[in-house]
Parts: structure tokens; C-alpha cells; sequence
């Protein structure tokens, strides 16, 4: 494709790529309308998800009068789990059974909007938790039809899942993060209001600000849609469907805002003048994420959640040891880039200037090292923990480490490098300590 050397096509390669963007909503204040949005949608008894902290906020106020000024019928659900659980899915999934809601509202972070993502899949198609879970974990069964309209309404700006048809949760007999993803969990609307960030803790914000970075830069650098095989039906083109010249767009800029934003907003929690570019930048990566995909940190991450023993991180309230997200993610981040850099040099080097990286001269062979070296010094700066070994891993769990990991070919075969067993365990021993 003329628009960038990186989508040559290729022999047997995909010639197209789709657009499927959210519909969104964004600005301070947006949330006193969703009584409006949730009408203009036609639904009139709605079961509203929370967590026990958002519960007690003052956006939960805002939302509930809200929707009874539209007059509209509301279920308040607030036994989310942090880091959602196979358990807290299925009991989510019950309670949206019995109430008989004709839609849903999440107001929360990740963890909430992933959940009520899945309580209206499973209310509405009934089937053993792990029919819609993504192979080889689960059966990939496609969703059967559209779901109920949901309105999901961020109060943190990581995950974007307000933007994406993925949800994720930890099946904890297996010590295993997975997920659902299909086009159909995506929800009705987005609600983005930049004040619902006003008590997030710094810990948060840093954790939050890292995982936006990761969905931008490595959806950037993901295999190109121009190598993936074309699909037989376009019905069978995937949700993730490698870089292309429209996330690419989306990505950069979230980059950007992450870069000359997020130890401004570590360091003033709270600050509009950086609550609103730290979420709009998380809407951006959600945009370029849900289209192209992520690859190896995030596959990484998944083990290194799914696996944790006892680490417990200051700012989440949690009731089990857990390694937040962004956290798993970033840690894996460095060792993967060094790693990857080689495959789109130009690619590794963009993000590294955006981040805020000095490249003038910088040789091309060393864009991943440049890149791990201006994440290392922002992981420093924001107080994440140093590596693997921050989090209570030691090289002893490195073969547990490997087979989880090896587990999410979704986003393993995503990665502009092939990565297998053989990969793994380098990049594993390399992120366990940075500094």
C-alpha cells in the first residue's frame, strides 16, 4: 500500500482491512446525560454495574439520578471483582439472568465494564463459561447474534474497554488470564468524563498510563494485516487484525499524550489539565487496539497475572493477591521491544520520540534498545515495580511462566517477530530486573 512500505502485500496475504470504530462520547460532564443516551437507546429497566469503591462515589450518584430523571428503572450490581474472576463472571451472569434487563450501564474501570460485558453475553446466550472463550483455552464459539445496548462509563482510563469487543478475566483454577473477543461485546456508547478520574490514586494513574502506552505501541509495531492470510469468507476476517494505516493513526497519538502527560498526572492525581489528555489518549489506544490488535507483553502479562502468589499493589482494593494489569503488562514491555525492535525499527523509533526519547542520530539498529531505555526511566519515575522480580517472580517460575504465555496465540501470532517456547523464556529472564 502506497500509504506506508509496511503494508507491501504479500503472497496470500489479506488486500483489506476494517474499520468498526466505537461510538463515543467525551467530554467533563458527559455523564449527566447518559439518562438521555440510555432512552435514546429504548431501554427502560437497567442493571447498573459498579464496584464497592465506585459505590460509594460520587459518580454513582450522578448515574443513578441521571437515569431516574430519564425514567428509567435501575439494578445497582456492585460485587465486582478487581481482576475479574471466572466465579465473579458466572455470578455477574446470573444476577443479569434474573433481573430480565433489557440493557446494561457499567461505571468503572476495566474490571467492571469486562463484566458486564459478559453477564449480557451469557443472559442472553446461555452456555458453559468457557463456549465463548478464545482457543485454545476455550471453544471460540462466535457469539450468535447482536446483544442488549450498553452504555459503559470509564472512571479510569486504562483498559479502554468502553472502545473494544474484548473482555478479560482470570480462570483461577488454572492460575490463567483469558478472555472473550468478538465484535458483539463492544458496547452501544462510550461515556468518557474526565472528572470521574478525580480520586484516582497515583499508583493507579501510573498503572493505567502504562497500559494505554502498551495497546498503542504494540498494535503499532504488530504484524502487519498485509502478512496475516486472507481470510476465505470476509465474515472470517478477525477482530484483531494486525497494524494498518487506521490504527496506526489512532496509536501515535496516544503515544504522544502518554508521553508528555503521565508523570505529569503520577505526580498530581487528579488534575483535569491532565485527566483529560490521559483519557483521551486511552480512547485513542482503545480505537487502535480494538482494530489491530496487541502481541507479545500482553500475552506475557496474562501469565504473570495468572500466576501471582502474593504480590498486592498499593491503590487497588482487592480481596486476593493480584498484579494490576497495567502493571503485568509494562513490566514485560522492556525485553519484548528489545526484542521486537529489529522487525520495524522505524516503527520502535517513532514511539521512542514520542515518548519523549532523544533520537536525534540514533542508529536504526538500536530503536528497541532506545525505546526499553525511555520506558525503564518513566517506570522509574512513575514508581513501577523493577521488572518481574518487583512483583514476587524469581527465574525458578520462568517454565510456569513460558506455557502460560504460550497459551495466547491470539496475540502471540500478532507479534512482527515469530514467538514460541523458545522465545519466551529469554524475554521472561530478561524482564525480571531492570535496574
Amino acid at each position: 500500500m502506497a500509504l506506508s512500505s509496511y503494508f507491501e502485500p504479500t503472497p496470500g496475504g489479506d488486500t483489506a482491512f476494517t474499520v468498526d470504530p466505537p461510538k463515543i462520547k467525551f467530554g467533563i460532564g458527559a455523564l449527566a446525560e447518559i439518562g438521555a443516551d440510555a432512552r435514546s437507546l429504548g431501554l427502560k429497566r437497567v442493571a447498573l454495574f459498579c464496584d464497592p469503591r465506585v459505590a460509594k462515589l460520587a459518580p454513582l450518584t450522578t448515574a443513578r439520578r441521571a437515569l431516574a430523571d430519564a425514567g428509567i428503572d435501575v439494578a445497582v450490581y456492585d460485587a465486582i471483582e478487581v481482576e475479574p474472576t471466572d466465579r465473579s463472571f458466572k455470578a455477574a451472569a446470573d444476577f443479569a439472568l434474573d433481573g430480565k434487563f433489557d440493557g446494561f450501564v457499567s461505571l468503572g474501570g476495566g474490571s467492571t465494564i469486562d463484566t458486564a460485558k459478559a453477564a449480557n453475553l451469557y443472559s442472553t446466550y446461555p452456555a458453559d463459561l468457557l463456549a465463548y472463550v478464545n482457543a485454545p483455552v476455550g471453544e471460540a464459539r462466535p457469539i450468535p447474534g447482536p446483544l442488549k445496548p450498553h452504555i459503559a462509563c470509564p472512571t479510569t482510563f486504562g483498559t479502554a474497554s468502553e472502545c473494544t469487543g474484548i473482555a478479560i478475566f482470570d480462570l483461577v483454577e488454572q492460575e490463567l488470564k483469558t478472555g472473550i473477543a468478538h465484535r458483539n461485546l463492544r458496547p452501544a456508547l462510550g461515556v468518557l468524563d474526565p472528572s470521574n478520574m478525580a480520586t484516582l490514586p497515583a499508583n493507579v494513574i501510573a498503572a493505567n498510563g502504562f497500559d494505554v502506552f502498551t495497546h498503542a505501541i504494540e498494535s503499532l509495531t504488530a504484524r502487519p494485516y498485509t502478512k496475516r492470510e486472507a481470510p476465505k469468507d470476509p465474515a472470517g476476517r478477525p477482530l484483531y487484525q494486525g497494524a494498518n494505516p487506521y490504527s496506526d493513526i489512532a496509536c501515535m497519538e496516544a503515544i504522544r499524550l502518554i508521553g508528555r502527560n503521565l508523570v505529569g498526572g503520577v505526580k498530581s492525581p487528579g488534575d483535569v489539565a491532565f485527566c483529560e489528555p490521559l483519557m483521551f489518549a486511552g480512547m485513542l489506544a482503545g480505537i487502535g487496539f480494538g482494530n489491530a490488535g496487541c502481541h507479545v507483553p500482553h500475552a506475557m502479562s496474562y501469565a504473570v497475572a495468572g500466576l501471582v502468589r502474593d504480590y498486592r499493589a498499593e491503590g487497588w482494593p482487592s480481596n486476593h493477591p493480584m498484579v494490576p494489569h497495567g502493571i503485568s503488562v509494562i513490566v514485560n514491555a522492556p525485553a519484548v521491544f528489545r526484542f521486537t525492535g529489529p522487525a520495524c525499527p522505524d516503527r520502535h523509533l517513532k514511539a521512542a520520540e514520542a515518548m519523549g526519547a532523544d533520537v536525534r542520530d540514533a542508529p536504526l539498529d538500536k530503536a528497541g534498545e532506545i525505546l526499553a531505555d525511555r520506558i525503564i526511566a518513566m517506570m522509574k519515575e512513575t514508581g513501577i515495580p523493577n521488572g518481574l522480580g518487583g512483583v514476587g517472580y524469581s527465574e525458578d517460575d520462568l517454565p510456569q511462566l513460558i506455557e502460560k504465555a504460550n497459551a495466547q496465540q491470539r496475540l502471540l501470532v500478532n507479534s512482527p517477530k515469530p514467538v514460541g517456547r523458545a522465545e519466551l523464556g529469554p524475554l521472561f529472564r530478561d524482564a525480571m530486573r531492570y535496574w
